[in-house]
């Protein structure tokens, strides 16, 4: 009996202690699967799609809120917005190698860190002046005969300038460097993380502006500025933290070939040679080449759609559907990459992108159309209307929308006789979106994969050069053309650029072709193996 008992005794504890050790490892087991889901959350992926996200939203607010102010400071005249146009992207023209280069030379983390802060403390700053310049405006234009809102203007258009280089910098280090060193050689990762990022790109560009024209519209300007203000300090802080973070979790980053800083002209011309030797070369020039266009949701576009009675509402919902047709045009690029490649995909892009954008030039010739040959054969007096006509209409009343200014009051004279030319514009416009960014994306995946790691921010920052070069020249047609029946002329021209860009990348998909004769031969199923 006593045997008995003790062995009972025994088994007991031999039960409690299998059940310990059972209990330790189920413990052990969650710790192990609450660690790995933590650091999936914490992964240098997620840090970098947050980071980029606090990012563009603070972006897309601030660029359509200095819209809104820039009209509101110069007595809702376009003129100053005008001027600050015209300085980013001759700024960006000029300084975009010198960026580039700094980029290549510095530390990544130095690089980031210090675009980071400049961006938002310009930002910052530009917001404090705003916000005196609204609370105080009568008192500032009575001191020095009105110059010291002179010098407002001033430096709040040299503060915005400094935001957007340090902006164009930020998106050189993180979305055309940083994400290639984390993918490391795996191109469909790449792939996929170009086009998360353009996905809330397009999401954010419906509610960001929205957000803060709201703010604006219940409140004030002065309380927009500081809702800026402190989305800012808040996005400095968060983005720093987690740029850190992603820099300790992938070593790859720190390791970085230096270069050594010439003089400005020869880094000038170095950075356009680098960028003229590079095999993308034409790849990029045709993307460049799509920026001279008229045919996007711009300050442009918009203003003829005002002429041509479009009331504000509508338009609102005609950009929420445009921002939904390009994230559909990034799920696409996925889709046709994994299936064609990486150039075919360049190929079907550019095709559905020009046969868009066809409805666009029949709008010109349908009923409703403005476009008149004869305009271009009359004398403009002084006393002629065409001369002084803008394309814009005069803004009485201004609300909010997601990205452009909106203003009641449209003229029943406006009202044009039939809206089919008015449909299929727009039709084309936001169609054409969807081989548009799924094209952008190709270029930019090829600039990444075909530039070496101690030429990408040089490549990069001759290729945003490129862009507003084109970009100017788009705003000085526009210039010169300014009637409503005028934009017909600038369809054509804008149609002629896209099919200029699309030809030069269809002859680096030919040249591709006879140096890469073996993927024309890779079956399917291995292709994407093969390019991958």
């Amino acid at each position: 009996m006593m045997m008995r008992e003790g062995n009972d005794i025994k088994d007991c504890g031999n039960k409690e202690k299998l059940s310990e050790i059972v209990g330790t490892r189920q413990i052990r087991r969650e710790k192990r699967r609450l660690g790995a889901t933590l650091n999936s959350l914490l992964g240098p992926r997620v840090l970098v799609y947050v980071s980029c996200a606090l990012s563009i939203w603070g972006d897309r607010m601030w660029h359509f809120a200095l819209s809104v102010f820039l009209i509101e400071l110069y007595g809702r005249n376009l003129l100053l917005t005008a001027v600050f146009g015209l300085a980013v992207a001759g700024s960006v023209l000029v300084f975009g190698v010198l960026i580039g280069d700094w980029i290549d030379r510095k530390p990544r983390n130095k690089v980031a860190h210090a675009s980071l802060f400049l961006q938002n403390s310009s930002v910052t700053a530009c917001c404090v002046v705003l916000m005196l310049v609204f609370s105080y405006k009568s008192e500032i234009e009575g001191i020095w005969q009105g110059w010291l809102m002179v010098a407002c203007y001033v430096a709040v258009i040299i503060l915005a300038d400094l935001a957007n280089l340090a902006s164009t910098a930020l998106t050189i280090t993180i979305q055309r460097d940083w994400i290639v060193v984390i993918t490391g050689d795996n191109r469909s990762q790449l792939a996929g993380m170009n086009a998360m990022i353009r996905r809330m790109d397009q999401i954010i560009n419906i509610f960001a502006p929205l957000s803060v024209g709201q703010v604006m519209a219940w409140a004030s300007n002065v309380i927009g500025c500081g809702f800026i203000l402190g989305w800012n300090l808040v996005s400095l802080l968060v983005e720093f933290l987690f740029l850190s973070k992603v820099y300790q979790l992938v070593p790859q980053l720190a390791a970085k070939p230096r270069r050594k800083m010439q003089r400005l002209v020869r880094t000038c011309c170095d950075g356009w040679k680098t960028y003229c030797r590079q095999t993308v070369f034409l790849a990029g020039l045709g993307l460049a080449f799509l920026y001279t266009t008229v045919l996007g949701f711009d300050c442009i576009t918009t203003g003829y759609a005002y002429t041509q009675g479009i009331g504000g509402s509508l338009l609102s919902l005609l950009m929420a559907i445009s921002a939904f047709s390009g994230f559909v045009g990034t799920i696409l690029f996925t889709r046709l990459r994994r299936s064609y490649g990486l150039v075919h995909t360049g190929l079907i892009s550019s095709c559905l992108h020009i046969g868009c954008l066809l409805l666009c030039v029949f709008s010109v010739f349908a009923p409703g159309s403005p476009f008149d040959l004869g305009i271009f054969s009359l004398p403009l007096s002084r006393n002629s209307s065409l001369s002084h006509e803008p394309i814009l209409p005069g803004r009485s009343t201004i609300h909010w929308t997601n990205n452009t200014v909106l203003m009641d009051g449209t003229q029943e004279s406006n009202q044009p006789e039939s809206y089919v030319s008015i449909i299929l514009l727009f039709s084309g416009v936001i169609l054409a979106r969807i081989g548009l960014w799924s094209f952008d994306l190709t270029v930019t995946q090829l600039l990444q994969e075909n530039i070496a790691d101690s030429e990408r921010g040089t490549v990069n920052g001759v290729q945003c050069s490129m862009n507003y070069l084109m970009d100017l020249i788009h705003f000085i047609l526009v210039i010169l053309a300014p009637a409503p029946q005028q934009f017909g002329l600038l369809v054509f021209i804008s149609i002629i650029f896209v099919i200029m860009g699309h030809a030069m990348y269809f002859v680096y998909a030919r040249r591709y072709r006879n140096q890469h004769p073996r993927t024309q031969k890779t079956p399917k199923r291995d292709r994407e193996a093969f390019l991958t």
